[in-house]
């Protein structure tokens, strides 16, 4: 019997199917090892040497792996290409060795990038040695990453705040995404004006642009404020009379050439744009495609494998394209030869293919039945992009025309497809100012004449950079070389989950925390968040997973002088420093210091400090506020709560304020969380809406009223109990509600402890509870003194016996 092992359970039932029955096929589960969380599972004094432990939860499919080893006479390791599959191949085979059964039993590492009848023959068929290139360069970036956080992620936790983390990849891409939003504060508006001309001829409107002006090409800025945009379009309206003669056509024809076969960052990037998907939608529905969907009873992969950077693709694959494009097409939309595209990255494995059908006689209409919508839309995506990526090249016409008046020149611009080649099954995402560029024109020669609806003046503002979405955060990774096609979208999660970023509009938007934690970073370990130092560990990666270099001297250049850096700054940095606290002024009342800061509950602002007599008062920003942008006006607005609202119609006074809890509106002695609206700015209709439904739920809680009485028995979390509003008491287990009298109830409740004499138990108990455990940790140190007490006398007693030993012997004749 053979044994083949995969990560997947799902990809293990369809690859048993190929393989038959001198197979057994198991899933691994994804990695069966890692480093454990915690600091010391690397040693950088012992060459690196990591500490590996069984993940959680992993046991027993290494149990499963284990027993079925022992009977195979050969064991085929079959996860996935890329390093991660490779150390995951592995990990596996150093469990096997370590129960003795990789001398008697032989192991073979093989590979495929689809999963198909053929591809997983080929790979049986061929198999090859683990690669310890691979292994390495992936031990090497985890070893990094491990040293980084937990060294890292400590000093942030002790200098800004509790449950900070900091790490070798995310830690530029947060920097990434804090620099952009500085350059969006710093950014200045500047006016400027465009000039356009409303046309009609042969009964069609279309839109021309002013260009030259005075015999000038007409620059951005030229035309810069509304007199002189306005005297503009005066003078030309009045030189035009209403007609205009063509000047010049110039007529051309471009070859638009398609975009090469998805790569795991285009893929990324074209389903955010395309389907709004995040990349790790994007790539857990990859995930599924390429593992096998269920096709008429049988599992069959759809595409192939979603973590490459390369866009090379096979003879078997271009084959299968081609004729599915003559075949749906015609001999017109197929090009002579196959296309041929150049990778990017640095370190592509040629060997590996783009993302691509498995099959493209696979058309996504065939499959919607029995796909899910994310499914169906991702698979469809990449159909169509490796179908066009083999199609013939569109051709497009464009037509310039342009109109001379009063040493001035208007043109317009316009576009027809001649011809759709590749653009009959998949197209680009373009901008809105492309689309208009290409909008058709009426047919139109030198000498004919136009007519004038209207010149236009419009006003315009520069705009500053826009946030990164996901797509152009991937793409920026990708371009500065930080990261690889496995780790894109683990890093956005991450930076999400850290709450170092918010999305908005599907924007990027550093929070409080994000940007100290990124400065923070950048004041004091500059060379590890600086993107050229990350794409040059990138290389170092590379380098060692082709063979190049040994994994052991990279971690040692990195490591000496980063570990001194962290030592150093944990000494010298102060935590006043580290959360960016930012002085606004003096408040005018107190003459207090005003400030802003992190602290361990989220941005404030501080009248006051802690050194004073006097406490400070706090306040929590508003949402939108900055602690690097907000203004001393803002800030002591921030203090100006409660605020009253008025009243309710029973004649509860209204106020809304900020407590421990969040905002809030009360209403007489009772409270409303104010989740939406914010307290400085909401109103007193608003808050009446939130009280009714407040009063309305408390309504639907009552079970059981009584005439004349303030007792009743209403809905709890734990059930229902009985109340006064003073005072509580449990239900009878054996009684219902509805068959409680008055009298009982004001019986439990009379018999009921008040809630201060609870509260007062609690905190006693609470008290009695760390007293025994103070009690119990004092006994424990005070054994273990002793403990360390003895063990120190019997070293020396032992250390004064060897001695005396060592004398006499050498004043002995013998010696």
């Amino acid at each position: 019997m053979k044994l083949l092992i995969v990560e997947s359970p799902a990809k293990a039932t369809t690859i048993k199917r190929y393989l038959g029955e001198d197979f057994e096929v198991l899933a691994s589960y994804g990695h069966v090892r890692d480093l454990p969380s915690r600091d010391g599972a690397v040693d950088p004094e012992q060459n690196f040497a990591m500490t590996y432990e069984l993940n959680e939860g992993s046991e027993k499919h290494v149990n499963n792996i284990i027993r079925a080893a022992k009977k195979a006479d050969m064991i085929y390791l079959a996860t996935d290409l890329d390093r991660e599959g490779e150390a995951i191949s592995w990990h596996i085979y150093e469990i096997l060795r370590e129960q003795g059964l990789t001398e008697t039993t032989p192991f073979r590492r093989v590979e495929f990038s689809e999963i198909t009848q053929k591809a997983i023959r080929d790979a049986v068929d061929n198999p090859r040695e683990l690669s310890m290139d691979l292994v390495n360069a992936q031990q090497a970036r985890r070893a990094l990453d491990h040293l980084v956080g937990f060294n890292l992620s400590p000093l942030l936790w002790k200098k800004i705040q509790p449950g900070l983390s900091a790490g070798r990849v995310q830690s530029p891409a947060l920097r990434m995404i804090v620099e952009r939003e500085r350059e969006i504060e710093a950014f200045e508006p500047q006016e400027y004006w465009s000039v356009e001309a409303d046309m009609n001829h042969d009964e069609r409107d279309f839109i021309s642009r002013l260009v030259t002006l005075d015999q000038e090409r007409l620059k951005q800025f030229d035309i810069n404020n509304a007199d002189q945009a306005g005297g503009v379009r005066e003078r030309l309206l009045a030189a035009t009379g209403g007609k205009l003669e063509v000047s010049r056509v110039t007529r051309k024809q471009r070859k638009r050439r398609p975009a090469p076969p998805f790569i795991t960052s285009t893929l990324q990037q074209d389903a955010s744009r395309k389907l709004r998907f995040t990349a790790q939608r994007t790539m857990r529905t990859a995930q599924a495609l390429y593992e096998g969907v269920s096709i008429d009873g049988v599992s069959q992969g759809l595409i192939t494998y979603m973590r490459t950077d390369s866009v090379h693709l096979s003879n078997d694959a271009l084959a299968d394209l081609r004729g599915q494009i003559q075949s749906i097409y015609g001999d017109d939309y197929l090009p002579d030869k196959p296309l041929a595209y150049k990778t990017k990255a640095k370190n592509a494995q040629e060997a590996h293919e783009a993302i691509r059908p498995t099959s493209a006689a696979l058309k996504p209409g065939d499959l919607k039945s029995v796909l899910s919508d994310d499914q169906f839309r991702l698979y469809e995506l990449i159909w169509k992009r490796a179908m066009a990526c083999q199609m013939a090249n569109a051709l497009i016409d464009t037509v310039q025309v342009e109109f001379d008046v009063d040493d001035a020149t208007f043109r317009a611009n316009g576009s027809v497809v001649a011809f759709p080649g590749f653009l009959a099954v998949y197209e680009e995402s373009t901008s809105e100012d492309e689309k208009k560029a290409e909008s058709s024109l009426p047919d139109m020669n030198e000498g004919d004449v136009v007519t004038i609806k209207d010149i236009r003046a419009d006003q315009h503002f520069t705009e500053p950079p826009p946030r990164f979405s996901e797509a152009s955060l991937v793409k920026a990774l990708e371009e500065f070389g930080i990261g690889r096609p496995s780790t894109y979208a683990s890093i956005i999660q991450t930076l999400v989950r850290r709450r170092y970023v918010e999305l908005d509009r599907r924007r990027f938007i550093p929070t409080d925390t994000g940007r100290v934690v990124a400065r923070f970073l950048e004041l004091h370990f500059h060379p590890y968040v600086d993107y050229e130092f990350t794409a040059r560990m990138e290389d170092e990666l590379d380098a060692i997973s082709r063979g190049e270099e040994d994994w052991i001297p990279p971690l040692k250049e990195f490591w000496d002088p980063f570990i001194r850096r962290v030592k150093e700054k944990e000494e010298t940095v102060s935590r006043k420093e580290a959360k960016l606290t930012r002085v606004l002024g003096t408040d005018p009342k107190s003459g207090r210091e005003v400030s802003v800061r992190l602290g361990r509950f989220g941005p404030h602002a501080q009248i006051g400090t802690v050194e004073e007599e006097e406490k400070p008062k706090f306040a929590g920003l508003r949402p939108g506020q900055r602690l690097e942008t907000i203004t001393l006006e803002e800030a002591l607005e921030l203090f100006k709560l409660p605020r009253d609202l008025g009243f309710t119609p029973e004649g509860e006074a209204v106020s809304a304020s900020i407590g421990r809890f969040g905002p809030y509106i009360r209403y007489g002695n009772k409270f409303v969380s104010l989740k939406e609206a914010d307290p400085h700015t909401v109103q007193l209709s608003e808050a009446l809406e939130l009280i009714a439904a407040k009063k309305q739920a408390d309504l639907d809680k009552i079970i059981r009223t009584w005439d004349d009485s303030d007792v009743q028995i209403v809905k709890g979390r734990w059930g229902p109990f009985i109340t006064d509003g003073n005072k509580n008491a449990r239900m009878p287990k054996d009684r219902e509600p509805e068959d409680m009298t008055l009298a009982e109830c004001e019986e439990l409740l009379a018999a009921a402890p008040d809630k201060k004499s609870r509260r007062g138990r609690k905190k006693a108990a609470k008290k009695t509870a760390a007293s025994k455990t103070a009690k119990k940790k004092a006994s424990k140190k005070k054994a273990a003194k002793k403990k360390a007490s003895k063990k120190k006398a019997s070293r020396k007693k032992t250390a004064k016996k060897k001695a005396a030993a060592k004398t006499e012997s050498a004043d002995s004749p013998s010696a």
